[in-house]
């Protein structure tokens, strides 16, 4: 059975990506000059004035200091909040602004006048706005002065108005997936790695999470993962039915878990073809976490399917084995996958493409047991006495190369004594040339 370690490791990697989400969503800032009106009526810029900034739709707040020319700036602001700006100064009398958005106008301007030099709070601004008062003079102090809309500034405003409802709905529906993504991810997972495992409830989470966000790769992967366990699971138990009809319902279901395994998997490798593996905003860690489980599930999906289901997708599981091993480092399980692809492509009766398979192993490695195995099975399959010569000295090679604990020598031993009893052909003594490589 296939070890989960690497799905494991897939736990964390989602959650970076699903909280990624929201963070994407567009900000906006807040500038502009503050300067103070004298006696003479002059006005001068105030350096040091204190930019108190409350967001007052959710509770967060924002501050910041004008330069020596009174100018201001605060930036990474959401787009969508709603804010009160409050001024204030030493020597100068504080106002402030209410119920702004920084949508497209971002400037702000204030005058203050001689005063307290005191610093409201966000509760003293809402009581002086519920009392008709300002925050004193200048272009700053208050609401403004109410004025005629024109055409134009009712189009743009709504305009505005428009596309605010809209965000606002976008990241509301962001945060909704978030916390559905997260909560099914890991409650799948604590299902699909409990020992046994609870496969029905995993599977349940994961559909639930996917149901939210269609293309979240992780999802993706662990489902197809948790299918491909289900349908062996099936496809054992169907062996013990006692009722033929039963043990076809049983296969039947297990086919259907593995067709939608493999095609699950080969959605989340094509989503991750076509993200970007580096970024601002990518978690590269992540990104190679997801694209090495969507391949080794693929793989091991798509040789189920060969095997058990459809061998006319022979090629599929030879090319999703290969693309697994050119990214998977460890030789072992590179020769591992090779193995498992070669059984499957003979299991399933894909016999010429098991065949070319094994030849190519061969004609790197003229020692590989599984590779001698297999394709002395398939040759031996073919029926044709003309290859029997070549089947057995292939499946002589292997005999005598693996050990007694593997569990298909036994049965190429009994197709190797057939050959010499039956049709009285005897392995070769020399070593068996390299099988030439056939041309396309």
């Amino acid at each position: 059975m296939r070890s989960n370690l690497l799905l494991r490791t897939l736990c964390a990697a989602l959650l970076v990506a699903a909280s990624a989400v929201a963070a994407s969503a567009q900000s906006t800032q807040v500038n502009g000059t503050v300067t103070l009106k004298q006696a003479d009526g002059t006005t001068v810029p105030v350096a040091g004035a204190q930019i108190d900034i409350y967001r007052t739709d959710i509770k967060s707040e924002f501050h910041t200091k004008t330069d020596k020319k009174g100018k201001y700036i605060h930036a990474g602001l959401p787009f969508v909040g709603t804010y009160t700006i409050v001024v204030s100064a030493p020597g100068a009398a504080p106002t402030f602004l209410s119920k702004q958005r920084f949508t497209q106008d971002t400037a702000r301007d204030f005058e203050l006048r001689p005063g307290d030099g005191s610093r409201p709070t966000l509760e003293d601004t809402t009581k002086s706005a519920a009392a008709g008062g300002g925050g004193g003079g200048g272009t700053g102090g208050g609401a403004p002065a109410p004025h005629s809309e024109s055409k134009e500034e009712k189009a743009a405003r709504e305009a505005r108005e428009k596309e605010i409802a809209e965000i606002e709905k976008k990241n509301a529906e962001i945060t909704k997936s978030n916390e559905v993504v997260s909560r099914v991810f890991k409650a799948g997972n604590d299902a699909l790695f409990a020992n046994p495992p609870r496969l029905e409830e995993a599977i349940s989470n994961y559909r639930e999470g996917l149901a939210a966000r269609p293309e979240e790769v992780a999802l993706l992967t662990n489902l197809a993962e948790a299918l491909r366990q289900r349908a062996d699971s099936r496809y054992n138990a169907s062996v013990k039915e006692t009722s033929a009809d039963a043990k076809l319902a049983a296969q039947n279901d297990a086919k259907k878990d593995w067709a939608e395994s493999a095609e699950l998997a080969s959605k989340a490798v094509t989503l991750v073809k076509a993200a970007a593996p580096s970024g601002p905003n990518v978690n590269a860690t992540a990104y190679e976490q997801n694209k090495k489980a969507a391949y080794s599930v693929r793989a091991l999906a798509l040789r189920r399917v060969v095997a058990k289901v459809d061998s006319t997708k022979a090629a599929d599981a030879v090319a999703a084995s290969q693309e697994y091993m050119e990214i998977e480092p460890d030789p072992a399980k590179k020769a591992k996958i090779r193995s498992e692809t070669l059984q499957a492509l003979f299991d399933g009766g894909a016999i010429e493409q098991a065949t070319a398979e094994a030849q190519k192993v061969l004609a790197e490695d003229p020692d590989n047991p599984d590779a001698n195995r297999v394709l002395g099975l398939a040759l031996f399959s073919t029926g044709d006495k003309a290859k029997f010569q070549e089947a057995a000295n292939y499946l002589q090679r292997y005999v005598d190369k693996a050990p007694d604990t593997d569990p298909l020598k036994q049965s190429a031993k009994e197709s190797l004594d057939y050959l010499k009893t039956a049709e009285n052909v005897k392995p070769e003594k020399t070593t068996p040339a390299r099988p030439s490589r056939r041309r396309p």
